[in-house]
């Protein structure tokens, strides 16, 4: 089990640049099932869970040719459909939760696919009721083994009907929008999720000769195609990592440029980290971050407490609000922190209490931060990474905490954040990995 090594309370200065987006590249990847043609993705971040995903897809057979540092070639042509029912495979699935997306595309073009049940972040309960709900509809027949954990779901002849969606889950979006996309006839999906990745994904489809419209509502209406053809793709910048390097610069009372965020696709982000305080400048395509002594938290026009939520999109990100609760422990200002979407992932406050915060736990879902303007600065500490985005949110804790701090398990980081200990060091962080 690998650990960082660091010592906070330093300024950090510079430039730094996004990754590629982790959740569109979990999607992407998978769609490259779709076609036996030569599929180009470019920007693809080199951390665990794509890599694995990758790796995988490889060993099903796909020819994989990684161009550049960030760039690769996928080649669907001759697959080994019996990959599905060995133990390397469930092994490999058990620690990925974006591989449930090979199932649409194996589906749609092979007519069968299974799957175990997949690994991931341990933050309460993820069902995968909307994914098969959503492919029996069109036609496929489903089957759960209850004592292996195992689903499979058959079918040759998929038809396109009207679905609506329970939830607006985003990879069980993606999932039925590849399928559709192979199917007979007139696919509508209502209560779509419209994130970014999910429209970054239709365009791509499209691009491959797939007839989808409604893209970025939640409405889709998908026209199938019997085939679909090769393409270029470039993914998005990642916006969870850019609100993480928002979070480290206020707490660390740094200037920091972020590069190329395409902003257009943040959504409100931005404007959420504004309501805790902390000034945002846009060049361009670029943020400026400049160093604050002090940020304060908004109030609602009554001047009751300020409550940040997660919704779906274009509500703001689940993933992000674990840094948002850190960033809220220096502000000025009080905070409540709603988690609405994950009933577990708000369990590692109790490393945050340990490092000094004033934080109320009122049950799984909501935090109240208490925020005294750097009054009590926070304090180093040894802890483990529960997650991947409470695992970065505790990083930002201790580079924010003076003295050395040390965190274990920082697989759960690397699973999302490429080379994050050498980009930080770019800016001046005192970060080693052990």
């Amino acid at each position: 089990m690998g650990s960082f090594e660091i010592y906070g309370g330093h300024q950090l200065r510079g430039e730094i640049q996004p990754q590629g987006a982790k959740n569109e590249a979990l999607q992407i990847v998978c769609a490259t099932l779709l076609t036996s043609e030569e599929v180009i993705i470019d920007n693809i971040p080199r951390i665990r869970d794509v890599l694995k995903l990758i790796d995988l897809l490889e060993d099903f057979g796909v020819e994989v040719n990684q161009l550049s540092d960030h760039q690769y070639a996928f080649r669907a042509r001759d697959l080994n459909l019996d990959l599905l029912y060995e133990d390397s495979f469930r092994q490999k699935v058990a620690q990925l939760r974006g591989s449930v997306m090979i199932v649409g595309p194996l589906l749609a073009r092979f007519g069968k696919a299974s799957i175990p049940k997949p690994g991931g972040d341990k933050i309460g309960r993820r069902r995968l009721d909307t994914h098969f709900i959503g492919l029996e509809k069109l036609g496929a027949k489903f089957r759960y083994d209850k004592e292996d954990y195992f689903y499979e779901i058959e079918g040759r002849e998929l038809r396109g009907c009207d679905i609506l969606l329970h939830e607006a889950s985003v990879t069980g979006t993606a999932n039925i929008v590849m399928a559709a996309a192979l199917a007979q006839g007139k696919t509508t999906i209502y209560n779509a999720a419209c994130e970014p990745y999910i429209q970054q994904l239709c365009h791509m489809l499209n691009r491959m000769g797939a007839n989808i419209s409604g893209v970025g509502s939640n409405l889709l209406t998908i026209d199938g195609v019997e085939s679909l053809k090769g393409c270029t793709h470039r993914m998005l910048p990642d916006m969870i990592e850019i609100g993480s390097f928002i979070a480290m610069a206020a707490m660390t009372r740094s200037e920091v440029l972020i590069r190329d965020v395409s902003y257009e696709h943040l959504g409100i982000i931005p404007e959420v980290f504004r309501k805790l305080g902390v000034v945002l400048e846009r060049r361009n395509d670029d943020l400026f971050i400049p160093a604050q002594d002090s940020y304060e938290v908004d109030t609602y026009i009554d001047g009751s407490i300020l409550t940040i939520s997660d919704a779906p999109w274009p509500g703001f990100s689940p993933d992000l609000l674990s840094v948002i609760l850190v960033l809220a422990t220096q502000a000025k200002g009080s905070v409540l922190v709603h988690q609405k979407m994950f009933e577990s992932r708000l369990f590692f406050v109790d490393k945050l209490i340990d490092m000094g915060a004033q934080i109320i736990l009122c049950d799984p879902h909501r935090a109240t931060v208490i925020g005294l303007d750097r009054k009590y600065p926070l304090k180093p500490l040894e802890m483990t990474s529960p997650d991947i985005r409470a695992g970065v949110a505790l990083l930002i804790a201790a580079l924010s905490a003076e003295g050395k701090s040390t965190i274990h398990n920082i697989e759960q980081i690397d699973r999302g954040y490429q080379f994050i200990d050498t980009r930080l060091q770019q800016l001046g962080a005192k970060i080693k990995r052990m």
